[in-house]
């Protein structure tokens, strides 16, 4: 029997998670991150409020502990100051990834080891084992939700301490095990949105903090199509929210890159044969590794995103070992600046790095 701190947010899966672990036998305890509370009313819906009213429901339905943590002032650190700064300097950041490193299981896991909690249990569909030296190592959840991607930046320690109960539970599975269970939020809706932020447009988010700079959109011959408010608010490989129709019947306009000494947008139509928004090689930096060093694997396949499949790629290692250039087997779609880069080896998730720079096509 463990001694196991759990993140409850309110959801679906975190319910089921801690309630398994229940069943299991382990001393469960749960808690509430309390990161966001919209005190500056962004457009959206911030159901922090609610989600207390569940995870507390949840609770005692299951008779365990519940307590709530404020961490407005760490998340603002850690995790918005780095997604804004990110826009500012026209990349792509990732808050979900980063918010697992720095919050779940960066200052939730020292207050719960301070606390005097084993482990700390969260609801991502994410396996792992554990050898007898007590090394982890994590692999993808099971088919229809794996979110092992998004663990790509956390290290041995944090591995170790990480309990994922929904790993081996398909995704459609995870309502029934809810009313089998009896959890008050078993026909509740899963949540969207930017992390623990809530259902927030990322455009309204980001024109709440970063001033609108307009500029044009042009295409790929040089012809200004249309205009755009800030190249803050657009991604290499977009095709929605653009405003701009491309009077061609059956094709689309999709942005293929930003040029931030003109301040203009460039599209062009969306395949596998349009400039820049296809590339093969890129250099990824601010590696992290989960057991082994990177370098170690030979049958290294890269995830560029998380609804991507990972390929083959050829690495060259930088003398440090920080960083490596890839060669992908395949052209991959849009290669972003800022955005994470998964690496496992089969179904075995190694760790991950930050797209620096990319070589199109």
């Amino acid at each position: 029997m463990a001694k196991i701190l759990t993140g409850v947010s309110g959801g679906v899966d975190s319910g089921v998670a801690a309630a398994l672990l229940l069943e299991q036998g382990h001393e469960v305890v749960g808690a509430y991150m309390k990161n966001w509370t919209n005190e500056e009313n962004l457009p959206g819906d911030c159901p922090w409020e609610q989600d207390i009213v569940d995870a507390r429901a949840v609770c005692e339905h299951l008779g365990i502990e519940f307590r709530i943590l404020s961490l407005e002032d760490v998340y603002r650190e850690r995790v918005v100051d780095y997604l804004l700064s990110g826009y500012e300097q026209g990349i792509t950041p990732n808050p979900d990834v980063m918010c697992n490193r720095e919050m779940k299981f960066g200052i939730f896991l020292e207050f719960a080891r301070a606390q005097g909690f084993e482990y700390v249990a969260t609801g991502h569909y994410c396996k792992k084992t554990t050898d007898d030296s007590g090394a982890a190592d994590l692999f993808r959840g099971a088919s229809g939700k794996d979110q092992s991607y998004f663990l790509s930046l956390i290290d041995q320690s944090q591995a170790q301490a990480a309990w994922f109960p929904m790993g081996h539970i398909p995704k459609p599975k995870v309502r029934e095990e809810a009313k089998r269970l009896g959890l008050p939020v078993a026909e509740k809706k899963d949540s969207q949105g930017i992390c623990f932020i809530g259902n927030i447009k990322m455009s309204d988010f980001l024109s709440h903090y970063i001033p609108e700079n307009p500029g044009p959109i042009v295409n790929l011959e040089g012809k200004e199509v249309g205009s755009h408010q800030g190249l803050h608010l657009h991604t290499l490989g977009q095709r929605k929210g653009l405003g701009v129709p491309s009077n061609t019947f059956g094709k689309a306009y999709v942005v293929v890159a930003k040029r931030p000494e003109d301040n203009a947008l460039v599209v062009g139509f969306d395949g596998p044969d349009t400039p820049f928004l296809y590339a093969d090689q890129c250099t990824v930096g601010s590696l992290s590794c989960i057991n082994r060093p990177l370098r170690d694997y030979t049958n290294l396949l890269a995830q560029p995103r998380y609804r991507s499949e990972a390929v083959a790629v050829r690495p060259t290692w930088s003398e440090d070992g920080l960083s490596v250039a890839l060669r992908f087997e395949k052209p991959m779609r849009a290669l972003t600046p800022g955005q994470i880069c998964a690496f496992y080896e089969g179904n075995k998730l190694l760790g991950g790095g930050i797209f620096e720079s990319i070589a199109s096509v």
